[in-house]
């Protein structure tokens, strides 16, 4: 509505109604500005205003089209880089996986060796700590057996001090000394 009523008044007030006399007469400024107008338009035509204009505005299409082209270029490789980023991240989950995977079998291997290495070394201590027990009872029967005789040739002693006379000590020297000759000899 208020477009409507705007053109309405241009129309009704023109320019063109308030001038007097004729219209193609010099007296007329409208006449005279549509001439300077037409002048213009024509000046602009001569030196090839309109030709420029197109050109720089085509000049500048082709230089938006070229920043678009780049753009789709740059944007093409990003993708594509990010692609490859992605393709590497995934080599690499998956090549850290293996060592991990890799890291836990050689562990459980070396659990297991070190528990063969464990049974090995208490196999080796037991039958170390059994030896010394027979070795310690071995020692413990030699000096109870040691013990034991000395305890048997003092009371041999005693028993044969008590009932020997001198004459018996006598021959039992003389036999002894006799029978190291012999022996010697």
């Amino acid at each position: 509505m208020r477009s409507l009523a705007t053109m309405i008044a241009l129309f009704t007030a023109s320019p063109a109604l308030a001038a007097s006399g004729p219209f193609f007469s010099l007296g007329n400024t409208n006449f005279v500005i549509l001439i300077a107008f037409l002048i213009f338009i024509a000046i602009l035509v001569y030196y090839k205003v309109p030709g420029l204009l197109t050109g720089l505005l085509d000049k500048r299409a082709a230089g938006i089209q070229s920043e678009l082209d780049e753009a789709r270029r740059l944007r093409d490789e990003a993708q594509s880089v990010l692609a490859s980023y992605e393709r590497k991240q995934k080599d690499v989950a998956a090549q850290a996986e293996r060592i991990v995977a890799h890291a836990k079998d050689e562990a459980a291997t070396a659990a297991e060796l070190a528990k063969e290495d464990l049974k090995k070394s208490i196999a080796r201590r037991i039958a170390a700590a059994e030896d010394q027990i027979a070795s310690a009872q071995a020692a413990a029967i030699k000096d109870v057996r040691d013990q034991a005789v000395t305890v048997a040739v003092a009371a041999a002693r005693d028993v044969i001090a008590k009932n020997m006379t001198a004459t018996d000590a006598n021959k039992l020297i003389d036999s002894a000394i006799s029978e190291v000759e012999a022996k010697l000899h």
